[in-house]
């Protein structure tokens, strides 16, 4: 134990001695192109801090009990969310896989030999000697350690904690993206409760006209038998656009079922009409976005790692150095070990590469141009969210004011065919003019109602593009991510340990 102890205290020295040493550039953020104000933030007022999104819970704004219930299923048993925490896992394991080559290595060995010589014979057949076993034990221990003198270990696991960020900031992002497409589906399921319920009114106040035109044209007034099948084919169009509204209706249904992880014939959810407005949803200045969506955080992060990385590409040019050293015991008992078969080695070795046909050149400029490319990645990535958001704010405020035209427009129409029904049955006017006037009607009502749908879709677009109350402090620090080593062997990680749970057993909204 001598040895190993020489050995120790030879490395923490020498590595005490190096350890400021890092080769390869320090990381400083790149810029990214930030406006000082939204171009559509008209009719909007910058949020103060207190208005902000909630962390996570956003889906409170529309005070949707079943919708909450459904969102917050997604982060439970949603398969994607799934697979993206296990790459989380997967990510922090690398940290601790690139940790390992901090520590020197030191195995045990014991080795048993039995062995027999026969006996030896002399002149004309004489035994000389008999023969014998022999018994060979060599019990021992043997350590290295590669040193990390010029830092490309610490890089790499710089580099490691980063992806290990960014992995952590695409998973609330697959969780974030997961969760707007169900609130899409769920808003989408209930315009389709909605039109559903439009169009079964208004098949039952086609049925009442059919059956005045069917009277009057049984009392021989000035109907013909062509207004009659036109009364007819209208009742049937309608019926068959309210079938197609329950087609419409089960399929967002199901694509709901699929994002809560569960099958669609295990789930159902009541029909509830598309009721009430959008929330005030708060905005604040641009440059906040930078803290607040998970995809920009995991692209600043990969940037990060790939600065590292090329640190870990310069420490190539330098020798690499280790110490390695035995310790044995040679004897003829299994124990106790006996000092005086002692049998000991210390060594140290250093290797560098003089020729290698430019090999570590294109390394290092191959790690400078992947991180350039993340440079590129980052900022395409923040220019992209603000687009996002521009469009989702002047979208919610053009749509608001479609809405109120849209309005008046189905009020002026529902008083013109009052008109028409009126004048039709005082014999002023064909049929077919009430006919084109409900036509006319019937189709303002799908717009009203689609314009309506479409303010909901956008209000959750807006929502995600504002990162839907996420902000950088929820990423874990690398503090954190980096205290978790372990100097002895570990057994496999229990699967439980994962965020995640399987779906349970709860009733369906």
């Amino acid at each position: 134990m001598l040895v190993l102890s020489l050995l120790g205290l030879l490395a923490l020295a020498l590595s005490a001695a190096l350890s400021a040493c890092a080769v390869g550039p320090d990381y400083i953020p790149e810029a990214a192109p930030v406006p000082h104000t939204f171009k559509e933030m008209k009719g909007w007022k910058f949020a103060t801090p207190i208005d902000q999104l909630d962390r996570g819970d956003w889906w409170g704004f529309y005070h949707d009990p079943k919708l909450a219930f459904l969102l917050k299923q997604v982060e439970i048993s949603n398969q994607t969310v799934a697979a993206q925490a296990a790459a989380y896992e997967q990510a922090r394991a690398l940290i601790r896989e690139a940790q390992a080559a901090l520590f020197p290595t030191l195995s045990a060995s014991y080795t048993g030999t039995r062995s027999f010589s026969g006996p030896a014979t002399g002149a004309a057949g004489v035994i000389a000697a008999a023969g014998r076993h022999t018994s060979t034990f060599v019990p021992g221990f043997s350590g290295s350690w590669a040193l990390d003198v010029w830092g490309n270990l610490r890089r790499q696991i710089e580099s490691n904690a980063s992806a290990a960020q960014a992995t952590a900031a695409d998973l609330d992002n697959a969780k974030l993206a997961a969760q707007a497409q169900l609130a899409t589906a769920y808003f989408n399921l209930r315009a389709a409760d909605s039109l559903h319920d439009l169009l079964v009114r208004y098949t039952a106040e086609y049925r009442k006209n059919l059956e005045i035109v069917r009277n009057q044209f049984k009392a021989g007034y000035s109907v013909t038998e062509g207004d009659v099948a036109t009364a007819e084919a209208q009742v049937l169009a309608t019926e068959a656009q309210a079938i197609n509204a329950l087609l419409q209706r089960a399929q967002f249904e199901h694509a709901i079922a699929i994002l809560i992880g569960r099958p669609p014939a295990e789930f159902s959810i009541g029909t509830h009409l598309l009721a009430g407005g959008i929330p005030r949803i708060p905005v604040s200045v641009p440059s906040s976005l930078l803290e607040r969506r998970p995809d920009i955080a995991a692209a600043e992060r990969t940037m990060q790692e790939q600065n590292a990385l090329i640190g870990v590409a310069i420490a190539g040019y330098f020798p690499n150095i280790s110490l390695s050293g035995l310790l044995q015991w040679t004897g003829s008992q299994p124990a106790p070990f006996n000092v005086a078969n002692l049998v000991w080695s210390l060594g140290a070795a250093g290797t560098q590469a003089l020729i290698d046909g430019g090999l570590r050149g294109a390394q290092v400029d191959a790690a400078r141009a992947v991180y350039w490319q993340s440079v590129a990645n980052y900022r395409q990535t923040v220019l992209v969210a603000f687009q996002q958001v521009e469009d989702e704010l002047v979208a919610v405020r053009l749509l608001k004011q479609q809405l109120v035209l849209q309005q008046k427009a189905v009020q002026d129409q529902r008083r013109a065919v009052d008109v028409f029904i009126n004048q039709f049955q005082a014999g002023t006017v064909a049929y077919t003019t009430v006919v084109q006037g409900e036509i006319i009607l019937l189709g303002d009502e799908e717009t009203l109602l689609t314009i309506r749908q479409n303010l909901f879709l956008a209000s959750v677009a807006l929502i995600e593009a504002l990162g839907g109350g996420w902000d950088t402090n929820l990423l874990p620090s690398k503090t954190d991510l980096e205290k978790d080593i372990s100097l002895f062997p570990q057994l496999p990680p229990n699967q439980a340990g994962l965020r995640l749970a399987p779906p349970d057993n709860q009733a369906n909204p």
